[in-house]
């Protein structure tokens, strides 16, 4: 391909509901811009975007796929972005570079919540947007109701460019409402001709005012009752929707390519290139303007984890230039990284190109450090980019291989993976021996199983998390400890008293007080005794649960001039505890979690009677705008292992939550009951 100015760059991210057609859209642009002979089908696994082996057997986008193609003089750079929630990870990076985005609706059942999460995080990042109802060929579209839900959720920037030439089965066309055209589609031809559009005119007049706002000459005259010409106010439409302050309509059937063609026209002509759109932000806040004249800077949005082609690292230029073998700084990380091929996307293919400037989307390969976020400069004129904010995973899931000995396979996996995906992230759990995959949702952990198996050959389980649990006790007991061991020779023999109670710190595991007198216990073996102490902590007479809040004060002892040591003190101590603790009245304690719950207000009740049967506890409720309300509560980590998937289904997608450790609590008893139960079986087995 080649090197196209960055006055001719687009950059556009498609983004919607799943099922609304993103896929197809993408398909039909590329045809129309003759960049592929046949249009793929989401059916016949066959398209740009959805060449992963988990998206084929899925039948859904789990990640973003880029597609550059080429139309009027003009690369656009594409991004397809995954509809499904669990993979909305994927949309913080596709707008970190996106100049424009592109949502998709399905006409049959207009603003559904993935509409609306876009719409919401295009409005945060200040992005200009259009609207595609697609599939208006579907059976009892009604394209009114769709356009006043439309209106409704957007508002009043979001106005029609074209209305529809019959509707459902009869959809065949559409009409311009600034060009005064019908444009009709038969045999894979289009055909146009002028119209009367005086049905439409009071959009056609919205969108002569918003042009007009585009400039202070165009208002005046606007204002003075002249006519506005064809090429003013396409002129004007172009600068008010490059500051977001429209939203174009469109009509479409992406599958029959219907209306398709003049959508990337749309694009090629009126879609701002990076020298119109936002500007990049510094970890300073400082904003950076695309730019060729610059030294060389970009950053990693996105990282494809591949073991055949290696790891492709997809990144946006921000200022320079950059052709042909280069060393390069990674700021973020501040090391260094030789640059050998650039590549631009083409779905799974990697397409040669010998330059890429200012504004335009490329691919590196094999870099060693480089991943998602990081920002790649020339080593003369540092810069560091603003990281991209991914979403903080929701759900965990304990991770094992089925095979002995491909622990280290699942290791290497995992690290690739995480690379490719940042809101995956993986932990090993010192305590319970578990390695922990975190994620958005049940179905995202389960697709990173997926890979392990199908790109490094590594076969794994999932299971619940073990929780941490703690014990305590809740009085005071006395305990003595024996340690008498003959044998011939030399013997082995200690006697400790010791008290046990709770101190109610339940920050700290064990209190060691030394209330000897007299030397019953000598001082150089009393720290023996605490050794023995804290070794039996880590172990609760319960659940073997760790032991935390209370205090062990060693108050007397008895010893041996010949035969006590060090290893007789401390079998002694732990000899005690084994018979104190037990009387002390242990309980379990478990972890409680504070909760932050986003969700519309109509779904209120529904959430805050299932935190009642969670065990949890509201804190209280502040309204945010938008119609939602912020729920602060707490609750106990065991019943929400599930919850990301349990409040996506009681709120339809639209609600979201967050969660951080604050304390242990007492376990009810009942409870604690087979907690202890399945401790003691999980032990034995």
């Amino acid at each position: 391909m080649k090197t196209y100015q960055t006055k001719d760059i687009r950059n556009i991210a498609i983004f919607g509901h799943g099922g609304s057609g993103k896929t197809s859209l993408l398909e039909a642009l590329a045809f129309n811009a003759k960049a592929i002979d046949r249009m793929g089908r989401v059916e016949d696994k066959n398209t740009i975007s959805d060449f992963d082996p988990e998206e084929n057997k899925r039948g859904i986008s789990i990640s973003s796929a880029m597609a550059a193609i080429e139309a009027g003089g003009k690369k656009i750079n594409i991004i397809d972005v995954p509809g499904y929630f669990d993979f909305i990870g994927e949309w913080y990076g596709a707008l970190q570079v996106a100049d424009c985005a592109i949502i998709v609706e399905d006409a049959l059942s207009g603003v559904e919540v993935g509409t609306e999460k876009a719409w919401e995080l295009i409005c945060e990042k200040n992005i200009p947007a259009l609207v595609v109802l697609n599939k208006m060929d579907r059976e009892n579209v009604n394209f009114q109701k769709a356009l006043e839900q439309t209106e409704t959720y957007m508002g009043s920037k979001v106005v029609p460019f074209q209305f529809p030439v019959g509707e459902g089965l009869d959809f065949k066309g559409l009409k311009g409402i600034v060009s005064e055209k019908e444009y009709e589609y038969a045999g894979g031809k289009r055909s146009e001709k002028s119209v009367s559009i005086a049905e439409y005119q009071e959009y056609r007049d919205k969108l002569i005012e918003y042009a007009a706002e585009s400039s202070e000459e165009m208002m005046e005259k606007y204002f003075e009752g002249e006519e506005l010409s064809m090429e003013e106010i396409f002129a004007g439409l172009k600068v008010t929707f490059a500051q977001g302050n429209v939203v174009p309509l469109f009509v479409a059937s992406a599958t029959k390519n219907i209306g398709v063609d003049l959508l990337l026209d749309f694009i090629v002509r009126y879609c701002p290139s990076p020298l119109e759109a936002k500007k990049m932000k510094t970890v300073e806040g400082e904003e950076v303007a695309y730019d060729n004249k610059l030294p060389f800077s970009a950053q990693i949005f996105k990282t494809i984890a591949d073991p055949y082609v290696g790891k492709l690292s997809l990144f946006k230029v921000v200022t320079g230039s950059l052709s042909g073998t280069m060393e390069l700084l990674n700021s973020t990380q501040d090391k260094k990284e030789k640059v050998n091929h650039l590549y631009t996307m083409f779905g799974k293919k990697q397409l040669d190109i010998d330059e890429i400037v200012a504004g335009d989307i490329g691919a590196f390969a094999k870099l060693t450090d480089s991943i998602t976020g990081d920002t790649l400069c020339d080593a003369k004129q540092k810069v560091e980019y603003e990281n991209i904010d991914f979403p903080k995973p929701v759900i965990s899931m304990a991770v094992s291989p089925k095979s002995k000995g491909d622990e280290d396979k699942l290791s290497t996996g995992l690290q690739r993976l995480r690379e490719e995906d940042p809101t995956i992230t993986i932990e090993r759990n010192a305590e319970t021996k578990q390695t922990l995959i975190n994620g958005l949702g049940e179905v995202h952990v389960d697709v990173v199983s997926c890979k392990l198996k199908t790109k490094f050959g590594v076969d794994v389980e999932l299971n619940e998390p073990i929780i941490p649990f703690r014990e305590t006790i809740k009085k005071k007991a006395t305990a003595e400890g024996k340690h008498k061991k003959q044998s011939g020779g030399r013997g082995q023999f200690g006697v400790v008293f010791v008290d046990f109670e709770p101190t109610h710190d339940l920050d700290v595991d064990m209190e060691f007080v030394d209330k000897v007198v007299g030397g019953a216990v000598p001082r150089n073996f009393i720290p023996a005794v605490e050794k023995g102490l804290r070794d039996c902590v880590l172990e609760g007479v319960l659940a073997g649960y760790p032991v935390v809040g209370f205090r062990c004060t060693l108050f007397d002892g008895k010893f041996h001039p010949v035969d006590s040591d060090e290893m007789s003190f401390k079998m002694a101590a732990s000899l005690a505890y084994r018979e104190g603790m037990p009387k002390a009245n242990p309980v379990l304690l478990e972890p409680i979690y504070e909760i932050k719950i986003i969700v519309p207000e109509e779904y209120m009740g529904d959430i805050m009677g299932d935190l009642n049967k969670k065990r949890g506890r509201i804190m209280g409720m502040e309204p945010i705008q938008g119609g939602k309300q912020i729920i602060n509560a707490e609750a106990p980590l065991k019943e929400m292992f599930r919850y990301a998937t349990e409040l996506r289904s009681m709120t339809q997608a639209r609600g979201e939550f967050s969660m951080q450790f604050v304390r242990y609590e007492e376990m009810p008893a009942t409870i604690a009951e087979k907690v202890i139960a399945e401790a003691k079986e999980r032990k034995e087995g």
